[in-house]
């Protein structure tokens, strides 16, 4: 593994292991059993072959770092699409700078506009890019829900298709934290942003070549994720895991800096309209598996979301209570 284990972290027991891999090329049924499994297993999997271009990987890392390399001043301009070190309004830290903006064309034409010299030229990538992680997003969730035997397998895809969809993209940046021991080749690892579920359905996570990646397993122990620029990870979501009747887990996961390279990562979060009332399709609902959480609507998950710290459950706020 890339980011090696600090000594002070050990009683947390972080082990190296292999995630689940995707060959998105593969035929479709035996991609889709390793997919679900995958969800239910750990709620995270690496996806290879997606199809996505590396130039419009490549054209989207590079206008990363060339924002991410401004002064701060300049960077500052963005607010509040760019934020550092504050995670949230409640207090949470990390040692992070972030630019966040709304998954749409509009939103990224506007924040162009702002951080760029050449907002046409930036705006064309960071479309290019959405939208391609937004079909590989629904790709992946068309073939879950037929594996899951779901009839209608556009029931996970419409909520992030749809016009008023709520998805953002996000670029997060971890400076090198620099070793000012005597002992230059020690290792300095904090937290960049911690731990945590994403709320929303989805996440289409792409990083650089440098570690920092780890996922929780249920037992309490941490998997660094090797770095593979050519792949996608993505995650389960609240939404998911909500809309699959707990089948599929929501899986926490956190980031930790380097001591020698900078990291930056750039997440797609697929998520539903504000409006849409978030519900688990009638096929997961059975007399041996009853419905675990009450209805609710996206607008109010992403309330109490903001509500809470960033490693508080929020799930648990919305069980069904005849269970």
């Amino acid at each position: 593994m890339v980011l090696a284990a600090p000594k002070a972290m050990k009683s947390e027991g972080i082990i190296p292991s292999e995630v689940p891999v995707v060959d998105f090329s593969g035929e479709r049924a035996e991609v889709a059993k390793v997919i679900v499994k995958a969800c239910e297993e750990y709620g995270f999997f690496k996806v290879i072959n997606h199809g996505i271009s590396n130039e419009v990987i490549a054209k989207t890392e590079e206008a990363g770092f060339g924002f991410f390399g401004k002064p701060m001043l300049e960077k500052k301009m963005a607010a509040p699409a760019y934020g550092c070190k504050n995670i949230g309004v409640n207090g949470d830290m990390g040692e992070v700078e972030y630019l966040l903006l709304s998954a749409t064309t509009d939103s990224i034409a506007h924040i162009s506009k702002t951080i760029s010299t050449d907002p046409l030229n930036l705006r064309k990538r960071l479309s290019a890019y959405t939208e391609a992680v937004k079909e590989l997003a629904c790709e992946i969730l068309e073939v879950m829900a037929e594996e899951l035997g779901v009839p209608d397998t556009r029931v996970f895809s419409r909520l992030i298709r749809d016009g008023e969809s709520d998805s953002v993209l996000r670029l997060n940046h971890y400076p090198p934290i620099i070793n000012r021991d005597k002992d230059k080749s020690s290792q300095i690892t904090k937290v960049g942003f911690g731990e945590h579920s994403d709320p929303q359905i989805l996440t289409i996570l792409r990083s650089n070549d440098v570690g920092g990646l780890q996922i929780s397993l249920p037992d309490g122990v941490w998997i660094p994720v090797t770095p593979d620029p050519s792949a996608f990870y993505v995650n389960v979501g609240d939404v998911l895991q909500v809309m699959t009747n707990g089948r599929f887990v929501s899986v926490r996961h956190r980031a930790m800096t380097n001591s020698h390279k900078c990291r930056m990562s750039v997440a797609y979060f697929g998520a539903p309209p504000l409006h849409q009332t978030i519900v688990a399709p009638s096929v997961m609902v059975t007399p041996q598996s009853p419905s675990l959480f009450r209805p609710f609507t996206w607008a109010e998950y992403k309330k109490a979301t903001y509500s809470l710290r960033l490693g508080d459950t929020r799930l648990q706020l919305f069980r069904n209570c005849k269970r």
